[in-house]
């Protein structure tokens, strides 16, 4: 049996179908000749060109395969002639255009391969301006900073798609179109640092400016601050009524430097020095300095007025005749800084930094009688209850201790212990205040990272009320004619505010009282004028309350003349020729 020669492999490859040997299609096979390649190509015009794939003994040729030719020769136009091959009439030239034979009525369809098969090259379509480079650098799903211009843009936003070959700067305007985002805009940006502060404090009013938010959107706050009220017929002087300069003023929070007593004479220790200024006559005076590189860190008035003790930073409690302005005794013993004094009767009490609590006696050499332990950091905050029977401290570990005078023995080396310790507060306890109409009540308040407001039962020891406050609290003192407190702040809002007592509503507020933090305050005798003085150096009095008078109503005339009285005085004393103007207290 006669066995059809194979077709290459590279033939072979391009058509899956086959056709049926029919005998016709065999008798023609064999009339095929096979016939070499000639190993050198002619010159004569008109002459044959075989292509490379008749090379080979095998090699047959197939008038429905076009061979495939090589790349570093080009295919020749010239058809293959049909001498000793099939003839190529013209029907089976259709038949083979068509993919189908018919022969003997026996029809095949072969896919005819017309040319082989090329994979297309695709290339990266972009503009003129971007780089051939597409390798991408940093985060990409943040822009380059650097990236301005359209290309760019869209050169970066093109790493994003899930089809790149599909991208183009067409695409990327619609698509930035479609989303209504500008194409020659940043999508994350750095924006410049926001301008210097006007005055020479930068930093200080960089805090206030980042605090701003804060200060603004906390709740309860009033609108304005030219001093409005929740209640109409309730309104405070958003001015001081006075001034003074108080240079050398310590910027220090856990100090205690401002102290005002019965006989309206107001102490403020500047730096290693004390000063009384008379609100009576409106006179200053020196009481007294520090040796060289110590300073003041304490002051207290005697019930009576009539002395006054200071507390130094090396740790001696002084004692001063306030009247005559002579000094009558140091007391040593304390290990550091004494940050806050008290004073009852003839007992003087000092905190000092190392959490220690000393009682002295004035009248007798052996001064120190008790020693009260309860605190692990500085006692900043000090207040006997009018009546003399408790004592409340604050310190810098957030601790909060009532002591009872009544318990313990008194004599040196006796050592007392707290009749209630409160830990609630989440900041130093600087700001202390009893209540002068219910001696039950003791009010405290947090630093910063606190800045709450407590009410305590001193019999109890429950907590009955808690307000918090926009920020730290550096004074709290009890109205004498009304149920309010008024309280004072700290950084960002450097406030004053009014307070109502149950309901803890606030009443007022002076915003910006200073322009600093409002580190001490003092109220007068009469309990109408609160002395308030900071770190801008500057000694501000506010008239918060008004005093009942006692013969209120008795008349027209005399109240009318009782009230015109009270204008022209400060802090409830006689009638005071300074009542206008910016002092010193230099």
């Amino acid at each position: 049996m006669y066995h059809q020669p194979k077709t290459p492999l590279r033939a072979r490859a391009r058509s899956e179908a086959k056709t049926p040997l029919t005998p016709s299609i065999l008798n023609g096979m064999n009339n095929i000749s096979l016939a070499s390649s000639p190993t050198k190509r002619t010159s004569r015009p008109g002459a044959p060109i075989k292509s490379k794939a008749s090379t080979s003994a095998f090699d047959t040729t197939n008038p429905f395969i076009v061979p495939q030719m090589s790349k570093s020769r080009p295919s020749s136009p010239v058809k293959r002639s049909g001498t000793g091959g099939i003839p190529n009439a013209e029907s089976l030239q259709r038949q083979a255009s068509g993919g189908v034979i018919r022969k003997g009525g026996v029809e095949s369809r072969l896919d005819v391969v017309t040319r082989d098969y090329v994979p297309p090259r695709h290339e990266i379509k972009r503009s003129r301006s971007t780089p051939a480079s597409r390798t991408a650098v940093g985060d990409r799903f943040i822009t380059n900073r650097e990236a301005t211009d359209l290309a760019a843009v869209s050169a970066t936003l093109e790493l994003l798609s899930l089809n790149p070959q599909s991208s183009s700067p067409g695409h990327t305007a619609r698509l930035a179109a479609a989303t209504g985002m500008p194409i020659n805009r940043r999508i994350l940006g750095y924006h410049e640092q926001p301008p210097t502060a006007s005055s020479s404090d930068t930093t200080l009013a960089q805090q206030r400016e980042f605090a701003r938010p804060l200060y603004s959107q906390r709740p309860g706050a009033i609108a304005t601050s030219t001093g409005a009220t929740t209640n109409k017929t309730r309104k405070i002087r958003t001015e001081p009524i006075r001034v003074l300069d108080a240079p050398s003023m310590m910027d220090d929070f856990y100090l205690n430097l401002l102290a005002w007593s019965s006989q309206n004479a107001l102490a403020i220790g500047l730096e290693n020095s004390t000063y009384v200024w008379k609100a009576d006559t409106g006179t200053t005076a020196c009481l007294g300095e520090c040796q060289e590189g110590l300073y003041v860190t304490s002051l207290d008035f005697s019930r009576d007025g009539a002395f006054l003790g200071i507390g130094i930073h090396d740790g001696v409690v002084e004692l001063w005749d306030a009247e005559t302005g002579q000094k009558l005794r140091s007391m040593t013993g304390h290990q550091g800084q004494v940050a806050s004094l008290s004073w009852n009767e003839h007992i003087l009490t000092s905190g000092c930094i190392d959490g220690s609590i000393w009682c002295h006696d004035v009248r007798i050499g052996r001064h120190k009688v008790m020693e009260l332990i309860g605190h692990t950091g500085e006692v900043c905050g000090l207040k006997w209850r009018p009546d003399g029977e408790l004592l409340a401290s604050g310190g810098n570990d957030n601790v909060v201790n009532i002591w009872d005078a009544r318990l313990g023995n008194v004599g040196e080396g006796a050592r007392g212990s707290a009749k209630w310790t409160k830990r609630n507060h989440t900041a130093a306890v600087k700001a202390l205040g009893w209540c002068p109409w219910q001696p039950t009540l003791l009010a405290t308040g947090g630093g910063t990272n606190d800045a709450t407001v407590n009410i305590w039962n001193s019999t109890s020891g429950a907590r009955l009320h808690t307000l918090r406050t926009p920020s730290q609290v550096t004074s709290i003192n009890w109205s004498q004619h009304c149920k309010e407190i008024v309280t004072t702040h700290g950084y960002p809002t450097n406030s004053v505010m009014v307070h109502a007592y149950p309901s803890m509503e606030r009443v007022a507020e002076i915003r910006d009282a200073h322009d600093s933090r409002v580190l001490h305050a003092a109220l007068s005798p009469a309990g109408d004028v609160l002395a308030t003085t900071s770190g801008d150096e500057m000694l501000k009095f506010w008239k918060i309350w008004e005093p009942k008078s006692s013969s209120e109503g008795a008349g027209s005339g005399q109240a009318r003349k009782k009230k015109i009285i009270g204008d022209g005085e400060l802090g409830g004393g006689r009638k005071n020729s300074t009542k206008e103007g910016i002092l010193t207290l230099r």
